[in-house]
C-alpha cells in the first residue's frame, strides 16, 4: 500500500465547529478503513496548515475518492500529497 499524506485547512465552518473536530477524525479513520485504507495518525497543527493525516491506501484513486469526500463535507480543504519511506525514494533516486 501507498503512504499519503493529507493536509487539512479548516473552512470558516470547520473553525467554528472545531470542538467537534477530534469526533469527525474519528469518523473519517471508521470511513477510510470502509474503503481499504488505514489512518497511521492525525494530528492538529499550528501554522499554515490545521490537521494532517498520515494514511495508507492500496491505491491513489482510493485515496482521492477518500479526499474528495471529506473535502465535501464543508469542515475542510484538503491538500494530497504522496509520501515515501526512505526505501521507496531511493528505488526513484535509482530512476534518476
Amino acid at each position: 500500500m501507498a503512504r499519503f499524506a493529507l493536509l487539512l485547512k479548516f473552512t470558516d465552518k470547520g473553525i467554528a465547529a472545531v470542538k467537534d473536530s477530534a469526533t469527525r477524525a474519528g469518523d473519517f479513520a471508521s470511513l477510510a478503513a470502509k474503503a481499504g485504507a488505514k489512518v497511521e495518525a492525525q494530528y492538529w497543527l499550528l501554522g499554515e496548515y490545521d490537521g494532517l493525516i498520515v494514511l495508507s491506501a492500496p491505491t491513489e484513486e482510493t485515496v482521492t475518492a477518500l479526499a474528495l469526500q471529506l473535502g465535501n463535507r464543508g469542515f475542510v480543504r484538503t491538500c494530497l500529497c504522496r509520501a515515501f519511506d526512505e526505501g521507496e525514494f531511493r528505488a526513484v533516486l535509482g530512476k534518476v
